[in-house]
This record gives C-alpha cells, structure tokens and sequence, in this order.
C-alpha cells in the first residue's frame, strides 16, 4: 500500500479510497475505464464527477453509500428529490422502522378521513404534514435497511446469488 496522503480538506472519494487502502492506481485497475489520472482529478476537485464513476467507487472501495452521497449533494435532481441516508446498524434501522410504522398505524383512521373526499382542508393540513413526516420517516429506514443490506454484501458477509434466489422463491 502507498503512503496516506496529508492533504487537507479531501472530498469523500479520497477519504473513501484511502480507508479501502488502495492507491490511484490499485483503485483504477478495480474499476472498468477510470484511469489514475482521472481518480486524481476527481478527488482534487479537477474534474466534475460523473455517476458512472461513483457507481466504480462505490464497487471498488466497497462502500455503496457513496452512491447515496452523490445523489445528495452533487445531482441537481437527486439533492431535491433523494433522502441523505446514514449507515446504521441493523439493530438501530429495525428499532426505527418500528417505531415508525407504530406511530403511522395510531394514524391510519386520521389518514383515511383526510382522504376520503380527495382532497385536503386547511383544517387537515396539520395533520396530514405530521403522517406525511411519519412516511418520510418509515422511508429513511426503509432505505437505510437497503444501504446496509449493500454494504453487508460489499464486505462479503451475505452471498448476493443465495439472497436473489432467495427472492425469486419467495415472489
């Protein structure tokens, strides 16, 4: 492995390439058609970062949540319309998405009388912000359950072919 840079203020891609400790050039031959002098430029800021090559990181590095990141803070579309997710442990995401799920099922009777004239009041709008915050809510878990399941198999914990066959039985 190379030396760890000292440079200050490295981007996300940087720090994540260093923490799989791989040099430029071990992390270009990891991805298809992303060359050494083109990882350089992406963590120096030299040239716009394109998905594609995100997706590569994310593969090489083995930390899916960078794709995450990029919709977030760099993608015009994805910074109005992507949740930011957090890696979590399994343990906080299920407490969460039970807590979440509860709180919306104390809701469902308030839900089906805003909505059962397809349309809502003033009166109404209260209450509909607060369950459309608990939706929200039960969504960051939801995806958060997803990023972890990505990383579980990132890291080689959980056989990808065996959780695929898995799912075709089940469907």
């Amino acid at each position: 492995m190379g030396k760890k840079s000292t440079r200050e203020n490295k981007n996300i891609y940087f720090k994540s390439r260093e923490d799989a400790g791989l040099t430029r050039a071990q992390a270009s031959e990891l991805m298809c058609a992303v060359s050494e002098s083109r990882i350089e430029k992406m963590e120096t800021g030299k040239t716009a970062i394109q998905p594609e090559d995100v997706v590569e990181m994310a593969s090489a590095y083995k930390k899916p949540e960078l794709c995450n990141y990029y919709c977030t803070h760099e993608c015009k579309i994805g910074k109005e319309n992507v949740q930011e997710v957090k890696v979590s442990s399994l343990t906080e995401i299920v407490v969460g998405l039970l807590s979440a799920l509860n709180s919306l099922n104390e809701q469902k009777e308030r839900i089906i009388d805003i909505s059962a004239d397809g349309q809502i009041t003033d009166d109404e709008l209260n209450d509909f912000i607060k369950i459309q915050n608990q939706l929200d809510n039960i969504n960051m878990n939801v995806e958060s359950l997803r990023l972890w399941l990505k990383t579980t198999i990132a890291e080689g914990k959980l056989d990808p072919e065996k959780l695929k066959e898995l799912k075709k039985l089940k469907a």
